[in-house]
């Protein structure tokens, strides 16, 4: 259940007259941030965010699917041009939201889904556009445990023993910056962290 768009989104569309949620969501690796924005997205409820980034493409990953894979000349120049609502490096590679579509799919009242780490989380939070501050809603999906997260780390079979040592350290410090979003889900099942996150997409629908 990466970071891609249904073909066609029917539901909150800009008839109803209002703009649609934008949905922050951060954890660390293997915290199921990811499978739960998908499952979103699966469902309807969400269109999906696709992140560029400068990342190696992992196997099955598909440009313009899973993500925009830039080269690191092409990410500066749009850099350059301000296109990103927000960027950041991480894990070494760097990630950036372009802002037009963003805004365009928010303005038409559809819901937008960002599958965002905290350095990202915090610059949209800090952007000045009066569409994004209204509609921003954050949330922080937290591992249960370290060792449950290590355990689901190790269960993916993407990372070496030194990109798991890195990751790990960095989930401790990502999740010293949970208290700074709105709301905060302890990860149990898919299904209870996916109804919990519902939730708070619904409760912001109507606020």
């Amino acid at each position: 259940m990466g970071r891609r768009e249904p073909s066609a989104i029917f539901l909150n569309t800009g008839m109803s007259g209002r703009l649609g949620v934008l949905l922050l969501v951060s954890g660390p690796s293997g915290s199921g941030k990811t499978s739960l924005c998908q499952a979103l997205r699966d469902a309807g409820e969400v269109v999906y965010s696709i992140s560029c980034t400068t990342r190696r493409r992992r196997e099955g990953e598909l440009d313009g699917e899973h993500y925009h894979f830039l080269s690191e000349e092409d990410f500066e120049r749009r850099v350059s041009a301000g296109d990103f609502l927000e960027h950041a490096v991480v894990h070494g590679n760097r990630y950036g939201t372009l802002k037009g579509s963003v805004l365009e799919r928010l303005e038409s009242g559809t819901d937008v889904a960002m599958d965002i780490d905290v350095q990202g989380a915090a610059l949209v939070r800090g952007c000045e556009d009066a569409v994004i501050q209204r509609v921003l809603v954050d949330v922080f999906v937290m591992p249960p445990s370290m060792e449950e997260l290590e355990k689901r780390l190790s269960g993916r079979g993407t990372e070496s023993a030194g990109e798991m040592e890195v990751r790990l350290a960095n989930a401790a410090a990502e999740m010293a910056h949970a208290e700074e979003y709105g709301h905060r889900i302890v990860s149990g099942t898919r299904e209870e962290d996916y109804e919990r996150l519902l939730g708070v997409l619904e409760e912001a629908r109507v606020g």
